[in-house]
């Protein structure tokens, strides 16, 4: 049996994790696919945040 080359991944946004002076409570986390071999490293996508109410740098999480 074997093993796909595409994995579901997490993305969380850098800024709700830091930052306690935010608009509203919890953090923005969207999921998303990566493929294993292209890229081996962690992910950073800019994406829309609702609770910041901007678009922001968000990095995979384990």
């Amino acid at each position: 049996m074997a093993k796909g080359v595409r994995i579901i991944i997490t993305l969380e946004c850098t800024e709700c994790r830091s930052n306690t002076n935010k608009r509203s409570p919890g953090v923005s986390r969207y999921t998303t696919t990566k493929n294993r071999r292209n890229t081996t490293g962690r992910m950073e996508l800019k994406k829309f945040c609702t609770h910041c109410n901007a678009h922001t740098i968000h990095k995979e999480i384990k």
